[in-house]
Formats: structure tokens, C-alpha cells, sequence
């Protein structure tokens, strides 16, 4: 079966092809992005996108974009509210941008930045093994790979960066700090020195880079990696990362310094607002784009500060900051993203396979009205951390009041909050790829260390585990920090809201 389309496909091939033929017109012509620093101030009652200054997005504004952006044009007074990734420039992001808006791709409450498609394009069975993606009422229907989000798209710019054309976000292409042409220990930096570098490095005339925030790093996600875990080999190069190599360069842990090959964590800027065991103070969320997760991760290691890559970025601040409106009606929408989701949850914990059965028996009952709910993707579930809330800090689970969340007892015995389910297969190296499902923890992510039960990765951690089975098998967690076994999570049900 084709993929279930989130959105019109004749709408989405329109805008793609309108997007190509701009880049395509670009490079022809041997043009950069049009400069529009010159023409103006930004003022605060822009309405971002508009070229014209006539306070609306419409096609005039697309064709606008598309012949600034072609060099058919040069058009001499183009407002600054069209420059939507504050670069003083009219380039691909703001041509995306308004077409998404004018062909409704974007929604018009939409005021942040969308989420980032997984990229995930395969359907698998529970036991892990590739399938044909199911018909609704089929077993295992409503997985990631039949959801067309906004798919991951970039624009290596030739000087060291790279932008997303989604975000409007410009990454640093390489974590290769200190210029020698490989990536390994010796590029990687403490939290506080990545922190105090970012004020003094420039790259591409640019000198406003910053650490990202977790939310803005794990937009960079690519869920069509292979985790390595249990991999003892050395050999990296048959090994996929979760992270575009096409546009960004990447490398594993440096086995020569004594490292793992999964030793590739990426720093964040987002530390956790409470403390995970043995952090020595502080502990730090980052993306390891090596086995595809988000965890919590203490500044010291044996006494000593713990380093990590990092790629700065800029551009506008603010990427899915969430802008939640209470409907009234049971649902709950993030203006921030488009995006509208269930106010309760589930109630009670499912395997991977009840969880997306739960979700098609819910479309059948028009619940709430709608009928095209689904599990959302791993970052669609990321987006609603609110990083500034956990258990041991706020007595809530990392997540908005406005929505309700059952209270569960965790593995220690403490009042606690579940980790719900993502739609997203977290495959492996493994001939069963799929057996793993992708889940956010909005409680305690726990381990079991030093012969006791303890949150090792915070709460707003993405984890994976078994989609079926009994957690029983695994009573002292798994792996190096004992991670406790979540199989049977609860769920929240998204839907498009544009």
C-alpha cells in the first residue's frame, strides 16, 4: 500500500517541484540568496513571509520569492518581513516557507517552525522483520512510514554550513573543531567550554552561532539510521547514523581514545531541571546521532568533565516553543506546530501493536469528532517536552498542565509519570531491525545502578525497547546503565490541525 497521505500529494509534488525550479533557476543564474539587510527594519507587527508588506501571504508572495530567488527579478523593495530566518536574506527557507503557507502545508495558526519528518520509510511486523505497509483495520496499520510529514530537506551553502530548509535553521556542517580533517576526541569540549566558544567562533562571516537547544538539535533526526548497539566490531562504515551524511559530516566514537563506537553524543544547551545518578551536579540533554536517542547526560564521568561534539547553530531562537490553546473539547492544539493533540491520554500501558490497534479503533469511533488521529512520530512527541518541569521538581511530568497524564509508580516505588509510544521504528544493525519502538519519557527515565532503581537519563529522554514481550524478563534493566524495559506505554493521540 502507498503511503497514507497526511496532506494533498498534488499539493506536496506542486510545492516540491515549485521549490526545485527556484534552487535550480538560482544556481543557473550563479546568484546567492537575495540581500534584503539593506532595505530596512524588521518591525514587530510583521507577518512573516511577506514579501509585498501588504500583511498577507499569497501566491503574489511565492511568485515574488521564486523570481527573487531565480534572479528574474530584482525587486527593489522587498520587505524584511519576508527574511523568515533573520539572515537578511530571500533564499530557499523563505521560498519553502511561503509556499508551504499559500498551499496550506503550513497552517495559518502556525506561528513556530514544523516539525521535521522522520524520514522513516519502511513498515515492520512486531518481531522486527520488513513488511508492506498494512491497509487501516490491519494489523500494525498506522506506523510512521505511512505519514508524510514535512520531509527532511537541506541546502549545503558551500562555506561550512549548512541550512534547513524546513527550520530555516543554519548548522554548522562539520563537528570537526579543530580543522584537521577528521572527527574524533580531540574536537570534542565540555559543556562549558562548548558554551563560552560558541561566543567567540565565527564561521561564514557569521558571528552569532549558539549551542542549540535539545529541541532544535533533535530536529536534525534522521530515523532512518540503524542503531549499533551490540555491535563489537570496528569496522563503521557498513553502519548508518541517524543523521543526513549527505549534508552533514559525521563520525562514530573514536575507538583509538579508548572510546565506543557509540560514544558520538552531541551537547545541547537544554540541561535537565532536575539531576540524573552520578551527574556530579548537573546533568545535560543530548542527541547521540550514532544510536538515534535522546538521553540525560551527567557533566562528570569518574571525577572528571565529560565531553561531547558539537555543532553550533543560528537563526531565529524560539523552534517549537510550544503555544498550547485548551479547546474545550478534549483536544489540545500547538500553535507552535500545527499540530492538535488528545488532552487525556490512554489511561493504562500498551505494547506497540495495541497501541497503534487503540488508535485505529479510536478513528472508527470518531472520537472527539475526528477520524484521522494516529500515534505521533518520535520528534512529533518531542515537541511537547516541556523541559522546564519533571517529577522531582515540579511534581508533574515534563509536559504542559493542560494536559492530563496518568500517574504511574515506577521500578523505585515513587509516584511517577509514564513514557508514552511514538508511530517510530527504532531499527538496528540486527537481521530483525524492527523489533525496537521509539518512545519519550515524560516521568523518570530509570536504570537500575549500584544495586538500586534511579532516573540515569531524565525525564524528557527518547529511549527505544522491545515493542512486544514481558519487561519481567528483564528485572536489573539492560544495558551499561540498567535501562529499565518500557514495553507497555501509554499513548496520546496527535492529528493535523491544519
Amino acid at each position: 500500500m502507498a503511503k497514507v497521505m497526511d496532506r494533498s500529494l498534488k499539493i506536496r509534488t506542486i510545492v516540491t517541484v515549485m521549490l526545485l525550479l527556484s534552487m535550480i533557476l538560482c544556481a543557473a543564474a550563479g546568484l546567492a540568496p537575495f540581500p534584503v539587510s539593506a532595505m530596512g527594519l524588521r518591525s514587530a507587527a510583521c507577518t512573516t513571509g511577506d514579501l509585498d508588506g501588504n500583511s498577507a501571504i499569497n501566491m503574489a508572495d511565492a511568485i515574488q520569492s521564486l523570481q527573487v530567488m531565480g534572479g528574474i527579478t530584482t525587486v527593489p523593495s522587498v520587505s524584511l518581513c519576508g527574511d523568515v530566518d533573520s539572515d537578511g536574506k530571500i533564499g530557499p527557507p523563505e521560498t519553502l516557507f511561503i509556499l508551504q503557507k499559500v498551499s496550506g502545508l503550513r497552517s495559518e495558526n502556525q506561528t513556530g517552525l514544523t516539525v521535521v519528518d522522520t524520514g522513516q520509510s519502511t513498515c515492520y511486523t512486531s518481531v522486527g522483520t520488513a513488511v508492506a505497509c498494512p491497509d487501516p483495520g490491519q494489523d500494525y496499520f498506522g506506523q510512521d512510514a505511512q505519514f508524510n510529514g514535512s520531509q527532511p530537506a537541506y541546502q549545503d551553502n558551500g562555506d561550512g554550513t549548512v541550512t534547513d530548509l524546513n527550520t530555516g535553521l543554519k548548522w554548522q556542517k562539520s563537528p570537526d573543531m579543530d580543522n584537521d580533517g577528521d572527527i574524533d576526541a580531540q574536537d570534542k569540549r565540555t559543556y562549558d567550554q562548548a558554551q563560552a566558544q560558541a561566543g567567540t567562533f565565527a564561521l561564514a562571516g557569521y558571528d552569532d552561532w549558539r549551542l542549540p537547544t535539545i529541541k532544535e538539535l533533535y530536529s536534525l533526526i534522521d530515523f532512518r539510521g540503524l542503531d549499533p548497539s551490540g555491535y563489537e566490531g570496528m569496522d563503521t562504515s557498513g553502519l548508518t547514523p541517524f543523521i543526513d551524511t549527505a549534508y552533514f559530516d559525521f563520525d562514530y566514537g573514536d575507538t583509538s581514545a579508548g572510546e565506543r563506537i557509540i560514544d558520538a553524543q552531541m551537547a545541547s544547551r537544554t540541561l535537565y531541571v532536575s539531576n540524573t545518578g552520578n551527574d556530579g551536579g548537573r546533568t545535560m540533554f543530548g542527541v547521540n546521532f550514532a544510536d538515534g536517542r535522546i538521553k540525560g547526560y551527567g557533566l562528570t564521568l569518574n571525577n572528571t568533565d565529560k565531553t561531547f561534539y558539537i555543532m553550533y547553530v543560528r537563526g531565529t531562537a524560539g523552534y517549537l516553543e510550544n503555544s498550547f490553546q485548551d479547546n474545550g473539547d478534549g483536544t489540545v492544539s500547538d500553535k507552535s506546530s500545527g499540530l492538535m493533540w488528545t488532552q487525556d491520554d490512554s489511561g493504562s500501558g500498551l505494547d506497540f501493536p495495541e497501541a497503534l490497534a487503540w488508535a485505529d479503533a479510536k478513528n472508527a469511533q470518531n472520537y472527539l469528532g475526528y477520524n484521522d488521529w494516529r500515534l505521533p512520530d518520535a520528534k512529533e512527541l518531542q515537541s511537547i517536552v516541556d523541559y522546564s518541569r519533571s517529577p522531582d521538581t515540579t511534581s508533574s511530568p515534563a509536559l504542559d498542565p493542560v494536559f492530563q497524564a496518568t500517574q504511574i509508580t515506577n521500578e523505585a516505588g515513587q509516584a511517577d509519570y509514564a513514557c508514552y509510544w511514538s508511530n517510530t521504528t527504532h531499527a538496528n544493525w540486527t537481521p530483525t531491525p524492527g523489533n525496537a519502538g521509539a518512545y519519550v519519557a515524560f516521568g523518570r527515565a530509570m536504570g537500575y545502578m549500584g544495586s538500586s532503581w534511579i532516573d540515569v537519563h531524565g525525564a524528557g529522554a527518547q529511549r527505544s525497547d522491545p515493542k512486544t514481550g514481558d519487561p519481567d524478563d528483564f528485572p536489573t534493566g539492560r544495558g551499561p546503565q540498567g535501562d529499565a524495559i518500557r514495553i507497555y506505554n501509554f499513548v496520546r493521540l496527535v492529528r493535523d490541525a491544519g
